[in-house]
C-alpha cells in the first residue's frame, strides 16, 4: 500500500506540472474562437433571506462557448418557468425574477433552488440556494407587574423577544428613546436580558423598555414597559418609627455585603460548541455587593492575543476566526473584596468543510495527461462525491482515460470528446461545499500574441525584456534569433523565461537590433519580429552648487545634462521637494534656474530633475540668504569664543554650566558646542558632550562616575565655529559600580577542542571606578546546569580548553570594579571549535541537461560527520579530453580544474559553461568553517554534441567575370561531428542595398567550392557557417566581387583621356579663378551697397557701431536676444536645446540658395565665417563662394 501511495504522489506531481503548463490567455481575440464548457460566474448566497415587500431575485450567471442555456430545480424537481407568469428569467442569463408586487406571498415561493448552465461541452451547477422569507413577529400582549426589590440585591429583567428571521437586535431604552446607561453593575447580556449585580435606589423607574430591531424589514418592536421600585430598609424603619412609637417593624439590617455568585451561565461547569472560522462569545455575569469584577483565563493555555477582545465591561470574552486550537476550558472569575467565584466553560470546536485545494479548470491538449484534486478539511472529516455534468460519476461507464483515486480524478491521454464539467461536493453534518471545474481538451496551432514589430527601448546597463507571449495546445516551444535566422540564441548573456520572454540582464549598445521569436508545436509554427534599441543614460554633467547670497541679489543654479539624442528630455526644478513658487522672479532656462531679487523666503534646497521616457537623473543644492551689507566694509566672520564659564548646581551625575557669548560678527550664533576633557583617563583630548541652541547660554550636563571633568564651549554661525573658550574649573565625580557590561560578546572555537570567549572592553569613561575586572562565565548548553566562572583583568578574551568538538555553549561576561558589579549580563550562545569533516558525499550522480550544462546531485553528509558549521559543498570538475577524433593538439591536454561552491545544506547544483562533446571528471566535498572533507569517488560523464564554432576562415582563391572560387577552413571548435556547411550569399550595390538571398549546402569533407553564373563587376556578401546534428553554429561574413568586363574598362579610360575633356576642365578652373579675384575686390571696397545706404537713412536708435574686432556687423547685433524670458518655468517645448540666438545675418553661411532683403539686395553679401553649433551640414567655413560673388552683380 505504501509503494502504491508513493507512485500516486509521483504521478500527481507529474500530472500537476503538465496540467498547469497550458493557460488560456484573457485576450478576447483568442477567447472568441475557443470552445469552453460552462462556468458559473455569479450566484446568490446559499442561505438567502428575502424581504417580503420586494421582488425575489435569485442570481445565476455563467459563461461558456457557445453561450450556455439555463434551467432550475426547486426542492429537487424541475421548475417549469412557463407555468407561472410571476416567474421570469433574464435574457442570456439564468437569473430568476419572482414578481410579488401584486400581493403574492413570498412564503409560497420558499424552498431549495438550484441553477443548471449547459452547452454542448458540459453542464455546471450552482449551490443549493435556500429561499426563506424574513419575519418580524409582534410581541405577545402581556401585563407586567411592578417589580419591588430591596436595595443591594441582584435583579434580572427578562426581554424574551419573539423569534424572527434573522434574529432581532436587542437594546434597552426609556420613554424618551434614550439608551439606558450600562456599567459594571448594570449590563445587557447576549440574549437581551438586563442584569443588575446589585440594585440601588436610583434604579427605580417605570420605563425599562426592551426594543427588538429586525434588520431585513427595518422594523422595531417594543415590549411593555417594566416598573422597578427599589426600597431602602433603613428609610422604611425611620418612617414606621414615627408612626408606631419607635417600633422597628422590619428590623434594622439592610442587604448585607456578600461575595460574588454567578447569574449567568447557570450550573457548573457549562459547555459551548462553535464552528471553525466563526466568532466565539463566552459570557459570565455575576451578582455581589460590592459589584464584582470579571477576569478570564484559558485553563490549558494562553488566550490568542491578536484575536481576543473583552466587551461588556469584561463580562464577554470574544475570539474571532476560531480555529481548532481554541478548544478547551475557559475560566471566568468574579471577584470583590469579600471573595471570589469561578466558572469553567468547556468549548469544543467543530468545522464545516473548508477548502484545502479546490479543483481548478483544466485545459489539456489531445493525448496529454492531468488531474483534478478536490481536497477539503473539516471536523468530522467530510465525504467527497464526484459528479460529471451534474450526474453522479458512478452513473457513467468506466473509461481507461479516467480514474478516481481518493480525492483526485486522474486523466491520461485525453481526447477532444473528453471535455466535460466535473462537480466536487464535500460535506459533513455542519455544511457542504460544491465546486465546478471543467476539463477542456483543445487542439490549437501556435499564436504569438505580442504585437508585431514592437520596439523595446532600454537604457544601457539596465535589463532588457523582450516579450513573446504565445498560446497553443500543446504548449508551444519558443526559440529566439537575432538579426538573421542562422543560429539560435542560447547561453550567456541571455536568460530565457518559461513564458517566452527573452531577458538581457545588462543591455549594451551591441545588443541593439532585430530579434525574432518562433513558437512551434506539433500543429504548426508562428513567428514575430521585435526590435531592441539600447539608449545612452541621462546624466547631469554640471550640478547646481551651494550658494550663499545677500538679500535682493540674483542667484543662478546651473544644471547641464547629457542624454541620448533620440530621447525627449524634460527638466523640472523643485524647491524643498515641492513645486517652485508661482513667482515671476523664478526664471527656468534650458540649463539653469535664475532667482531674481532673492528674499529670505527663498532659502531652501533646490533640485534639478531631468526626466526622459526611460530614465532620470537629479541633483540638489542649498541656497542660504544673508542680510545685505550696508557698506562694503561690513564683513562676516566667525564668532568670538564664549567667556566666563561657571559651574553650578552640582549633583551626583549632573551639573549646570553657564557662559557669556562672544561677538557674533554680523552672523547670528546658531548653536553652542560643549566639550569635555577627562584629566584622569585621557588628558589633552577634548570630546563632544552636547549641543545647545544659539538662544541659550546654559546647559544641564549629564555626567559619568569617576571622571575628572573640565569643560569648554564653542559657538557656531554661518561662517563657522569660533575658537574654544578657556576651560572651566575641574569637577570630579565619585566612583560607582559599572552601569554596563562589555559589548560584542562572542564565543567561538579556534581549535577543535577549545572555546574562545571575546568581548569589547569598557573604556575608562565606562569603568565608573578603579579596579575594573570581568567575570567570564560559561556552561555547555543543555548539559551543564552550573556556570563555570573566571575573573580576569586587562584582557578582552578568555580561552576555555578541553571542550568537545563543535557543541553549543552559553556564555556571559559581567563587568565589576572596587565598588561593585555591573548589571546582569545577557546570555550569548556560541560553539566550540570545528574539526575537519570525516565523510564524503555519497551517491554522486550527474544528469547532463544539454551540451553546455549538467546537473550534479549527491546525498548530504550526516551532521555528525560534518563536525562543524556546514558551509556548503564544493564540486571540483575538469575536462579530460574532447570526444572528437580530429581534435587538434592544443585541446587534447587536461583542462585546469574548476570549482563551484554551493552554500548551505544543498544536495544538487548545476555546472554551466561546459564544452560540448567532451569527457569530464568530477568529485564532491563537504566543507565547514575549518576546511574541506574527503573527496567523493571520481565520476566521469560526457557532454553531447553542440553547435560548432565559426569556420576558421573564408577567402577567394580565384575571381572571374561570372564566377568565384571560395576556400575555407573547418572550425577550431567542432563540438561534434560536422554534417556539412551552409553558404548563403546575396548581391550588394553601391548604396548598400541587398539582393535576394541564395543558399547552398556543402558536404563536410569539402574545403572549397566554385560559384558560377554570377554578375560581372558585382559585389557579393557571403554568410558561411558549419553545422552538426544539433544545428548550425555562428557564421562568418565576408564580401568579394567579380572582376570588371575588359571592354567597359577600356571605354572609361578612353573618355578620361580625350583632349576636349581636358580643355573643358581647364576653362572651368580659369573662370572660377577670375570670379574669386572679383569677389575679393568688391569686399575690400565695403559699405557702398544699397543695404548700407537704406540703413543709414532710417537711423535706427538701437544700431551700435561696428568695432574693429567684431566678427559680425554691429547693426545686426542680437544682444536683445540674450535677455532672459521673464515668468518662464520650463522651455516651451519641454526640451533642452543647444545654445543659439534668434535669427541674424551671422547664421547665413556661404552656399545654398540666395537670400534677399526687402530692397532686393543680396543678404549673402554680409555672410561671414561662423563657429556656431547650429551650422547646417552644407555650410562652408571658407571664403565667399564664386556663386555668391556672381549673385552680387544682380
Amino acid at each position: 500500500m505504501d509503494s502504491r501511495s508513493d507512485c500516486l504522489v509521483l504521478l500527481l506531481l507529474v500530472l500537476g506540472s503538465a496540467a498547469t503548463a497550458l493557460e488560456v490567455p484573457l485576450d478576447p481575440k483568442v477567447l472568441e474562437g475557443l470552445p469552453q464548457p460552462p462556468t458559473i460566474t455569479h450566484q446568490s448566497p446559499k442561505d438567502y433571506i428575502v424581504d417580503p415587500r420586494e421582488n425575489i431575485v435569485i442570481h445565476c450567471e455563467a459563461k461558456g462557448k457557445p453561450h450556455p442555456s439555463f434551467s432550475w430545480t426547486r426542492n429537487g424537481l424541475h421548475l417549469d418557468i412557463g407555468k407561472d407568469a410571476k416567474v421570469t428569467m433574464k435574457p442570456r442569463s439564468g437569473t430568476l425574477v419572482i414578481d410579488i408586487s401584486s400581493g403574492e406571498k413570498a412564503e409560497s415561493y420558499e424552498g431549495v433552488y438550484q441553477c443548471t448552465a449547459r452547452n454542448k461541452h458540459g453542464t455546471a451547477l450552482s449551490n443549493n440556494i435556500v429561499i426563506r422569507q424574513s419575519r418580524s413577529p409582534l410581541w405577545s400582549k402581556e401585563r407586567i407587574k411592578p417589580i419591588v426589590v430591596q436595595e443591594g440585591l441582584p435583579l434580572v429583567l427578562r426581554c424574551q423577544p419573539p423569534a424572527g428571521l434573522p434574529p432581532p437586535i436587542i437594546f434597552w431604552m426609556d420613554n424618551n428613546f434614550q439608551r439606558l446607561p450600562q456599567s459594571r453593575r448594570v449590563s445587557q447580556a447576549l440574549n437581551g436580558d438586563l442584569y443588575f449585580s446589585n440594585v440601588m435606589t436610583e434604579d427605580s423607574r417605570s420605563d425599562y423598555i426592551c426594543y427588538a430591531r429586525f434588520p431585513h424589514t427595518q422594523t422595531i418592536q417594543q415590549k411593555q414597559p417594566v416598573t422597578v421600585r427599589v426600597f431602602n430598609m433603613e428609610a422604611i424603619n425611620e418612617t414606621m418609627e414615627t408612626y408606631l412609637n419607635d417600633t422597628d417593624l422590619f428590623g434594622d439590617e439592610a442587604a448585607e455585603e456578600r461575595k460574588p455568585a454567578f447569574l449567568l451561565p447557570e450550573g457548573s461547569p457549562s459547555s459551548k460548541l462553535v464552528l471553525r472560522g466563526q466568532v466565539l462569545e463566552l459570557e459570565c455575569i455575576a451578582e455581589g455587593l460590592p459589584t464584582p469584577e470579571i477576569s478570564w483565563i484559558k485553563v490549558s493555555g494562553e488566550l490568542p492575543a491578536k484575536r481576543t477582545s473583552f466587551q461588556n465591561f469584561e463580562k464577554t470574552l470574544r475570539i474571532v476566526n476560531v480555529s481548532e486550537e481554541d478548544a478547551g476550558g475557559y475560566q471566568c472569575t468574579a471577584r470583590n473584596r469579600l471573595g471570589s467565584a469561578q466558572h469553567i466553560i468547556h468549548v469544543s470546536v467543530k468545522a464545516a468543510p473548508y477548502w484545502i485545494r479546490a479543483p481548478q479548470n483544466l485545459v489539456l491538449a489531445p493525448l496529454e495527461s492531468g488531474g483534478l484534486t478536490c481536497r477539503a478539511g473539516g471536523n468530522p472529516k467530510p465525504t467527497v462525491a464526484w459528479f460529471i455534468n451534474g450526474d453522479p460519476i458512478d452513473n457513467f461507464p468506466e473509461e481507461p482515460s479516467r480514474r478516481v483515486e481518493d480525492d483526485t480524478i486522474i486523466f491520461t491521454e485525453v481526447q477532444t470528446a473528453s471535455s466535460a464539467v466535473y462537480q466536487c461536493n464535500v460535506s459533513n453534518e455542519y455544511g457542504y461545499l460544491l465546486s465546478n471545474a471543467f476539463l477542456n481538451v483543445l487542439a490549437e496551432p501556435p499564436r504569438i500574441l505580442t504585437p508585431h514589430n514592437t520596439v523595446y527601448p532600454v537604457i544601457r546597463d539596465k535589463p532588457a525584456l523582450l516579450n513573446c507571449v504565445s498560446f497553443g495546445s500543446p504548449v508551444p516551444r519558443v526559440t529566439w534569433f537575432k538579426d538573421s535566422r542562422s543560429s539560435i540564441l542560447m547561453g550567456d548573456p541571455f536568460v530565457f523565461h518559461e513564458n517566452g520572454t527573452l531577458e538581457i540582464p545588462v543591455a549594451q549598445a551591441f545588443h541593439s537590433g532585430r530579434y525574432t521569436c518562433v513558437a512551434r508545436n506539433s500543429l504548426g509554427i508562428s513567428e514575430n519580429h521585435v526590435y531592441l534599441e539600447v539608449k545612452e543614460p541621462t546624466r547631469i554633467v554640471k550640478q547646481p552648487e551651494y550658494m550663499v547670497v545677500q538679500k535682493n541679489r540674483d542667484v543662478v543654479f546651473m544644471c547641464k545634462v547629457m542624454h541620448d539624442p533620440s530621447l525627449v528630455p524634460t527638466m523640472i526644478w523643485l524647491k524643498d521637494s515641492g513645486e517652485l513658487p508661482d513667482d515671476d522672479r523664478f526664471i527656468v532656462d534650458s540649463e539653469s534656474l535664475t532667482i531674481m531679487y532673492v528674499t529670505e523666503a527663498d532659502e531652501g534646497t533646490y533640485t534639478c530633475i531631468m526626466n526622459t521616457t526611460l530614465d532620470q537623473d537629479s541633483a540638489s543644492a542649498q541656497l542660504t540668504v544673508v542680510e545685505a551689507t550696508p557698506t562694503p566694509a561690513v564683513m562676516y566672520e566667525k564668532p568670538d569664543p564664549p567667556t566666563d564659564l561657571e559651574l553650578t548646581d552640582p549633583e551626583v551625575r549632573s551639573i549646570q554650566l553657564s557662559w557669556i557669548p562672544g561677538d557674533e560678527h554680523n552672523s547670528p550664533i546658531k548653536k553652542f558646542l560643549v566639550q569635555y576633557e577627562d584629566a584622569l583617563h585621557g588628558s589633552g583630548t577634548w570630546n563632544n558632550l552636547t549641543e545647545v541652541p544659539g538662544s541659550r547660554t546654559m546647559a544641564h550636563l549629564k555626567l559619568s562616575p569617576y571622571i575628572h571633568y573640565s569643560f569648554r564651549v564653542l559657538a557656531l554661525n554661518d561662517v563657522g565655529y569660533s575658537l574654544p573658550s578657556l576651560p572651566s574649573r575641574t569637577y570630579r565625580t565619585k566612583p560607582a559600580a559599572p552601569d554596563e557590561n562589555p559589548s560584542d560578546v562572542k564565543a567561538m572555537g579556534t581549535e577543535h577542542n577549545n572555546l574562545v570567549i571575546s568581548w569589547k572592553p569598557l573604556t575608562g569613561l565606562q569603568s565608573n571606578g578603579p579596579g575594573l575586572q570581568y567575570n567570564v562565565m560559561w556552561r555547555q548548553m543543555d548539559v551543564d546546569k552550573d556556570w563555570n566562572t573566571e575573573t580576569v583583568a586587562n584582557v578582552s578574551k578568555f580561552v576555555v580548553a578541553g571542550t568537545p568538538t563543535f557543541v553549543p555553549y552559553e556564555v556571559k561576561v559581567q563587568a565589576l570594579n572596587n565598588y561593585g558589579k555591573g548589571p546582569k549580563p545577557p546570555i550569548v550562545v556560541g560553539y566550540s571549535g570545528e574539526d575537519w569533516p570525516v565523510a564524503a558525499p555519497a551517491n554522486v550522480r550527474v544528469r547532463v541537461q544539454n551540451s553546455t550544462q549538467a546537473e550534479v546531485s549527491w546525498e548530504p553528509v550526516p551532521a555528525k560527520s560534518v563536525r562543524g558549521r556546514l558551509q556548503g559543498y564544493k564540486v571540483y570538475y575538469w575536462k579530460e579530453r574532447s570526444l572528437h577524433k580530429h581534435t587538434t593538439h592544443s585541446h587534447t591536454h587536461r583542462m585546469e580544474q574548476q570549482t563551484l561552491t554551493f552554500t548551505g545544506n544543498r544536495s544538487h547544483g548545476k555546472l554551466p559553461g561546459l564544452h560540448p562533446y567532451s569527457l569530464y571528471s568530477l568529485n564532491v566535498r563537504v566543507c565547514n568553517g575549518r576546511g574541506e572533507g574527503p573527496a567523493s569517488p571520481f565520476l566521469k560523464f560526457e557532454t553531447p554534441e553542440g553547435v560548432p564554432g565559426p569556420p576558421a576562415f573564408l577567402r577567394v582563391t580565384n575571381s572571374n567575370i561570372d564566377s568565384l572560387t571560395l576556400e575555407w577552413g573547418p572550425p577550431h571548435e567542432r563540438n561534434g561531428h560536422l554534417v556539412g556547411y551552409i553558404l548563403t550569399y546575396q548581391t550588394v550595390n553601391n548604396t548598400n542595398e541587398f539582393g535576394q538571398l541564395k543558399e547552398l549546402s556543402v558536404p563536410p569533407n569539402e574545403t572549397s567550392t566554385t560559384l558560377h553564373n554570377l554578375k560581372y563587376s558585382t559585389r557579393y556578401k557571403f554568410y558561411f557557417s558549419a553545422k552538426t546534428a544539433t544545428g548550425p553554429g555562428p557564421g562568418i561574413t565576408e564580401e568579394f566581387a567579380t572582376i570588371m568586363d575588359g571592354a567597359m574598362a577600356s571605354r572609361q579610360v578612353d573618355i578620361a583621356t580625350q583632349g576636349w575633356f581636358i580643355g573643358l576642365m581647364c576653362a572651368i578652373a580659369l573662370l572660377i579663378l577670375v570670379l574669386l579675384i572679383m569677389c575679393f575686390i568688391k569686399r575690400n571696397k565695403g559699405g557702398k551697397y544699397p543695404v548700407k545706404e537704406k540703413e543709414a537713412a532710417h537711423a535706427d536708435p538701437e544700431i551700435q557701431p561696428m568695432k574693429d574686432d567684431d566678427i559680425t556687423f554691429g547693426e545686426y547685433s542680437d544682444n536683445e536676444d540674450h535677455k532672459p524670458l521673464k515668468g518662464s518655468r520650463t522651455p516651451s517645448s519641454g526640451t533642452v536645446k543647444r545654445d543659439e540666438s534668434d535669427d541674424s545675418l551671422v547664421d547665413y553661411g556661404e552656399g545654398g540658395d540666395g537670400q534677399f532683403n526687402e530692397d532686393g539686395s543680396f543678404i549673402g553679401q554680409y555672410s561671414g565665417k561662423t563657429d556656431r553649433d547650429g551650422v547646417q551640414a552644407h555650410e562652408s567655413s571658407e571664403a565667399p563662394s564664386p556663386v555668391n560673388a556672381m549673385n552680387s552683380f544682380v
